[in-house]
């Protein structure tokens, strides 16, 4: 179940990761934060923001140049 889609289209980096941030901070513990995203760095970026965060990363896929990344909220 998705909590909060956060919708980082068309938008180059930084951008996607301050607005994942900006979004989880506004969930719970345990909520999921959907990400979407067109910017070729993307996956690159998500993958090592979330690894340096206490949230997990549930999936993280692409389909026609749009990447989705599933993350849900650590404690």
């Amino acid at each position: 179940m998705v909590h909060l889609v956060v919708d980082a289209k068309g938008l180059a980096c930084p951008m996607p990761i301050v607005k994942a941030k900006k979004g989880i901070d506004t969930l719970e513990p345990g909520q999921v934060m959907e990400l979407l995203a067109t910017d070729k760095g993307a996956l690159k970026d998500f993958t090592a923001w979330v690894g340096q965060t206490k949230h997990e990363l549930l999936e993280a896929k692409e389909n026609q140049g749009v990447f989705t990344f599933l993350v849900r909220k650590g404690g």
